[in-house]
């Protein structure tokens, strides 16, 4: 059983991280309650931590083979408690979000590490169970997140969710420091800060461009402002990666159709399944006066079916063409998102059950496939590149997805004027249907993107043999 320690402090702080992705939607009523908080300043605690993580995953993993991926991840560690510290004790909204920001940071520090880790511990056989255990973990953590964010909530108080953190950080951190072999530095691997800099400056631009345009109006002038400055920022940022001789993202990856498919479907996902989470939740408790427990079951079908899915199914989907399991696996999430809106004005949340089991099982082929996918995308050099791009566009996805379905939705529901049951459901209805066509979308260019053969069966290697490798 020692052997597998590593692994546990591995999966620890992979759960801790991916749980605070969902974690927080449960508690969105009760910390716009205790805290005064609008739609916009909602969007943002779920926002601020998914665009850190999406703006510094690959960052970090250059960083992290400077300094070593234990280290790096112990840093991780410790950043996220003491940002979970922050969320829990923040008595504003506005610190609230920066302590978000600073979780996601820490998260991104121990995203990118992981792996590297469990593949420098493990070999062979051992390497193999590692990776699936800890891709069963990051399955599970979605529908952990919102049953243990209902519990807390209900039971102790929001704050909680974030308090929660601290001790498994502390174990975290002390089975990391005795466990894991001393990582090697690589001090002259290069680190593109200004590839950085553009990136995030683009997500963030772009997503806060987004958010203030829906909430005031498209010709807001910081809404415009920061929508040129998002388009400047993407493009200054293809020139430096273009130019850059160690290029946090080499462009060049983009023209494989295979790898892009992939991106296409990272983002895709969580934007058609998990972005108008907090919109359900919202309606769940505030219409429909459920408590955040029984919020939290509501939305469990989702989580359950994707892992049991992705478990029964597993090891027939490791062999089949990627086609099926990204790009068809995304318009089954697309179907299930758009049967949703089927909820009404009378609807309970038992309306929820049909297209949440859809979805979980269009997540449940989807999932798995996509770091493995775009790994073996690739060439061997350029793997851990890949997986960090692979994280980057779901993290990416998400966060623009709740800054789109919440402006849609404050469009429709009009928002900003008193709140009806009948236009919150309409405004959900109309979030929910663009979060149906991105996947439905999506999943279909997806599909056409990728090769009638998959260069997995064609090298005659599986998903599996290629993590595993």
């Amino acid at each position: 059983m020692k052997k597998w320690l590593p692994l546990f402090a591995a999966c620890l702080g992979t759960l801790m991280l991916l749980i605070d992705v969902t974690i927080v939607n449960v508690a969105l009523p009760d910390i716009a309650a205790d805290l005064h908080a609008g739609l916009s300043s909602l969007q943002w605690v779920v926002d601020g931590y998914a665009l850190a993580l999406a703006a510094l995953l690959l960052v970090l993993g250059s960083l992290a083979d400077r300094v070593g991926a234990k280290r790096a991840y112990l840093v991780g560690l410790v950043l996220f408690a003491l940002a979970s510290l922050g969320c829990g004790i923040a008595d504003s909204t506005s610190n609230l979000i920066a302590a978000r920001v600073l979780q996601g940071i820490g998260g991104a520090a121990m995203f990118a590490t992981t792996l590297s880790l469990l593949h420098s511990t493990y070999t062979g056989r051992d390497r193999g169970i590692a990776f699936g255990v800890w891709g069963a973990v990051t399955g599970a953590a979605a529908g952990i997140g919102v049953v243990l964010g209902g519990v807390l909530t209900e039971l102790l108080s929001w704050r909680w969710i974030f308090f929660v953190n601290l001790p498994i950080a502390v174990l975290a951190i002390v089975l990391t420091a005795s466990v894991f072999p001393a990582s090697p530095r690589r001090a002259d691997r290069a680190v593109d800060v200004p590839g950085m800099l553009a990136f995030a400056t683009a997500a963030t631009a772009l997503t806060y461009g987004v958010i203030r345009g829906g909430e005031h109006s498209w010709s807001d002038g910081r809404a415009v402002t920061a929508l040129m400055l998002g388009a400047v920022a993407v493009a200054l940022f293809a020139i430096v990666e273009s130019r850059s001789a160690a290029p946090m993202f080499p462009l060049t990856l983009l023209r494989n159709r295979d790898f892009g498919a992939t991106l296409l479907g990272a983002s895709g996902q969580t934007f058609a399944a998990f972005a108008s989470t907090p919109l359900v939740s919202l309606w769940l408790q505030q219409q429909l006066h459920m408590t955040p427990l029984h919020a939290g079951l509501a939305m469990l079908p989702m989580a359950a079916t994707a892992f049991l899915v992705a478990g029964v199914f597993g090891r027939l989907m490791h062999d089949a063409p990627p086609k099926w399991t990204i790009g068809a696996g995304l318009v089954v999430i697309g179907i299930g998102t758009g049967l949703l809106t089927m909820i009404d004005a009378g609807s309970s949340w038992v309306a929820l059950v049909p297209g949440f089991v859809v979805l979980g099982a269009g997540v449940g082929v989807n999932a798995p496939a996509l770091v493995s996918v775009g790994m073996a995308a690739v060439s061997p050099q350029q793997a851990g590149t890949a997986a960090g791009a692979v994280n980057t566009a779901r993290q990416l996805g998400l966060a623009l997805g709740v800054a789109v379905l919440g402006t849609v939705f404050h469009g429709v529901a009009k928002a900003d004027q008193p709140m009806t049951l009948s236009h919150f459901v309409a405004g959900l209805d109309a979030a929910l249907a663009v979060a149906a066509v991105v996947g439905i979308v999506f999943g279909s260019i997806a599909f056409g993107l990728f090769h009638h053969r998959s260069p997995l069966i064609e090298s005659g290697k599986t998903e599996r043999e290629v993590v595993a490798a």
